[in-house]
């Protein structure tokens, strides 16, 4: 069976959605060309940076269709990470609250992706 390995998100600028992602991950990207940059992340997905003038096919739309969602687990976890993307000055879009899954958060990156941090199930 094939599973899905690869996020890809369409940014006016690669250079500066990297430095973005980089903070946010802690971590370096394992490819970076003047288009495209790529984060290898843990359990085997990638997010990959693509410039968006040079998608092909071209997406007939743009806009926050979907969510990157980060789980973290632990005693006020999700808390903790909402002051933390606070004070680093994320744009926060959603303030934290409590939906029927738990704590949760949404912050956006420099294009206006959405960044929705919660718990794992419990």
């Amino acid at each position: 069976m094939t599973s899905p390995n690869l996020i890809i998100l369409y940014v006016k600028d690669p250079a500066e959605s990297a430095t973005f992602y980089k903070d946010l991950l802690g971590r370096e990207p394992g490819v970076a060309a003047p288009n495209f940059v790529a984060f290898p992340l843990d359990g085997g997905f990638t997010l990959g940076l693509w410039r968006r003038s040079t998608v092909a096919p071209q997406p007939s739309a743009i806009g926050n269709r979907g969510e990157v969602a980060f789980m973290v687990a632990g005693e006020n976890a999700v808390a903790k990470q909402y002051e933390d993307w606070r004070r680093r000055g994320l744009p926060i879009a959603q303030e934290l609250t409590d939906l029927d899954f738990g704590p949760t958060f949404v912050a956006l990156d420099p294009d206006g992706h959405r960044l929705r941090v919660c718990e794992p199930d419990k």
